[in-house]
């Protein structure tokens, strides 16, 4: 008996046709299946209609930018996103990162680090998938083999990368990480990345799990060190 092959789909969004040519290539060369499409229009109705696996979306698309894609993706789906985004735009780096995104590649990049940026963010989330782990700390659970969390009962929506990070977080309470320690964590890989990522990842956990996020009780700071969950 045969059986059919796990195709895992990327959805690439870029506006200038050699880059996603390259990309289109190397992702090919990988493995991958994918799809391109060069306007945010066109890559919402594609997210919507093939449900990829995970989207490269470079942010300075014309017309209906990356930050409006994310934004409008994020309202019902987790699919994982990695940002392309120019050296200069950290201030759209950040914003992309509190929207929901998982990662980032800065343009001029390499090829084969954006492959390893996709594969990256897939292992995560499928390592957040596997088990059946089911993690309680105050009145959270995480429940890691149906990648569901719920805070007082209540179901919480969480992206893959979010939801490593809590899970890491829930699974030792009290135990202070630093970013590095996080970034590894929730990366699975040693790859290069971007301290302030962790911030906006967290930012993005305390929105949905804490009643107030200006205040938070579960998801604590550690000022000058990193973050800690609360003790149970």
């Amino acid at each position: 008996m045969v059986l059919e092959a796990l195709v895992t789909t990327v959805l690439v969004v870029e506006d200038e046709m050699e880059i996603a040519r390259v990309v289109r290539d190397y992702l090919r060369n990988a493995g991958f299946e994918v799809i391109v499409v060069g306007d945010g229009d066109s890559a919402i109705a594609s997210v919507r209609s093939t449900r990829p696996d995970l989207m490269v979306l470079d942010l300075g698309l014309p017309g209906r930018d990356g930050l409006d894609v994310a934004r409008e993706v994020r309202r019902w789906s987790t699919t994982p996103i990695v940002m392309l985004t120019a050296r200069g735009d950290e201030t759209d780096r950040i914003v992309g990162l509190e929207l929901g995104a998982d990662d980032y590649v800065v343009k001029p990049f390499s090829p084969k680090e954006l492959v390893a940026r996709v594969r990256a963010v897939l292992r995560r989330t499928r390592a957040a998938r596997l088990g059946e782990e089911v993690l309680r700390a105050a009145d959270v659970e995480v429940d890691t083999g149906r990648m569901r969390v719920a805070v007082g009962g209540r179901p919480v929506e969480l992206t893959p990368t979010e939801f490593q990070l809590l899970a890491t977080l829930v699974r030792e309470p009290g135990r202070v990480f630093t970013r590095a320690q996080l970034l590894d964590a929730i990366h699975g890989v040693a790859i290069e990345s971007y301290e302030r990522a962790i911030d906006a990842h967290v930012k993005n956990v305390r929105r949905k799990i804490e009643p107030t996020p200006g205040s938070p009780r579960y998801l604590l700071t550690v000022h000058g060190v990193g973050y800690r969950f609360a003790d149970a």
